[in-house]
């Protein structure tokens, strides 16, 4: 963490991370759509052991971090909701062109 001597130091760096943060949900965007092409269905995709796990390791992972698990579990609930929906639209199009 570096080190911030005002305000807007901080807000600098918050910034930074924000635009961080961004770019890595678009990158697991993008391979949650190629993860598509390997599926053979929408209950394939709907994988509920595999977001389970995911949701606990995150959750782990907050704890270890000393962050909010609760925060980071209805973050991942957000963000992996949104993502089957595109990655059921993906499956659903693979095919379509």
């Amino acid at each position: 963490m570096q080190e911030c001597t005002s305000l807007e130091d901080v807000r600098i760096q918050i910034d930074t991370l924000d635009d961080k943060l961004v770019e890595l949900i678009s990158q697991r965007s993008h391979y949650i759509k190629k993860a598509a092409s390997f599926k053979n269905s929408v209950d394939e995709i709907k994988a509920d052991d595999r977001i389970e796990f995911i949701k606990q390791k995150v959750r782990h992972k907050a704890i270890q971090m000393e962050v909010s698990p609760n925060m980071i579990s209805e973050l991942f609930t957000i963000m992996i909701d949104e993502m089957v929906e595109t990655e059921i639209a993906e499956f659903r199009n693979k095919d379509a062109f």
